[in-house]
């Protein structure tokens, strides 16, 4: 294959080569696929149903399980049907819509927590101006913002890769779409210009992750000043939720992409992807419902109201 117009298909890495394996694999991936789908769900009906949470934090809470329900749909499905089908094909067409929804979903999941580090800021240093600097016309703007740069980014990654001419076959080291492993296909040096654009994209990464640190020590800095235990519990309840899934965010991707090229390889890459881009859709609803007193009371009405119906 001289270039990538001739490529119908991609092939994907296997998980395991019997059909008994196979099944396990499809089988986890299920389970972890189900419990974020119920998680984010419940996060989702809880906000918008319950008058009480109608508030930014749960605003932008609401947006981010929208986020992780799509990027989570985005990449499992179809690796348990090809599974269950004993395959390991994608279409072309099939792979740059993959890279494009993962990357815009991924992306603004990470603006939008950047966006919530700015919320929690403001609720806690900046108080009497709250409902001013956060009122509904700006949550909506800026989380607006957030998806469409989201959308942007995205947009701007799946155009340069897939313009990039592919020679070296068309098995793609991963369990989806990942521009990494496409990029390993290519037979010139025009795809020096996909990774300028991703040394571009970590550098303004790294701004969001500035920015949600110096939050953070200013965040910490004002709540150890609170007199009453009961204020700073109740600061550090609203914060450490966001903390933990940023750090989760973070921690991953970081290794995902910035790992030195010694600690690379098939097993270690599979593992790595299954960490940033399975296990956070599903353990997010549960680290924001663990500590939120109002959620999981929403929740609770939630879950005894379909009980109830179904009786």
């Amino acid at each position: 294959m001289s270039n990538s117009s001739f490529l119908h298909e991609f092939l994907l890495l296997a998980f395991a080569d019997t059909w008994e394996l196979q099944l396990l694999h499809f089988s986890i991936f299920l389970g972890i696929y189900l419990a974020a789908l119920l998680g984010n769900g419940l996060i989702i009906t809880a906000v918008a149903c319950d008058h009480r949470l109608h508030t930014p934090m749960y605003f932008f809470l609401l947006n981010l399980s929208i986020l992780d329900l799509g990027s989570i749909s985005t990449t499992v499905p179809k690796s348990m049907a090809n599974s269950l089908r004993d395959t390991r094909a994608i279409s072309y067409s099939g792979c740059a819509a993959q890279v494009f929804w993962f990357l815009f979903l991924i992306s603004a999941e990470y603006f939008l927590l950047t966006v919530m580090a700015y919320d929690r800021f403001v609720a806690i240093c900046r108080p009497l101006h709250y409902g001013t600097l956060m009122g509904s016309r700006a949550c909506v703007q800026m989380a607006a913002a957030a998806w469409a740069s989201g959308f942007l980014n995205a947009l701007l990654h799946t155009a340069n890769t897939f313009s990039i001419p592919l020679c070296q076959g068309n098995t793609v080291d991963q369990f989806f779409c990942e521009i990494p492993q496409i990029l390993r296909l290519s037979c010139s040096d025009s795809y020096l210009r996909e990774v300028g654009l991703l040394v571009v994209n970590t550098c303004l990464f790294f701004v969001c992750f500035v920015f949600i640190v110096l939050s953070y020590v200013q965040i910490f800095s004002a709540v150890l000043r609170i007199p009453s235990e009961q204020g700073r519990h109740k600061a550090f309840s609203m914060c450490l939720p966001h903390l933990a899934v940023v750090s989760l965010f973070v921690s991953t991707g970081t290794f995902a992409y910035l790992r030195p090229p010694s600690l690379s390889s098939p097993a270690v890459d599979l593992v790595v992807a299954v960490l940033y881009s399975v296990v956070p859709p599903a353990v997010n609803p549960l680290i924001y419902s663990m500590r939120n007193k109002e959620l999981k009371e929403a929740l609770r009405k939630l879950i005894q109201l379909v009980l109830f119906q179904q009786q």
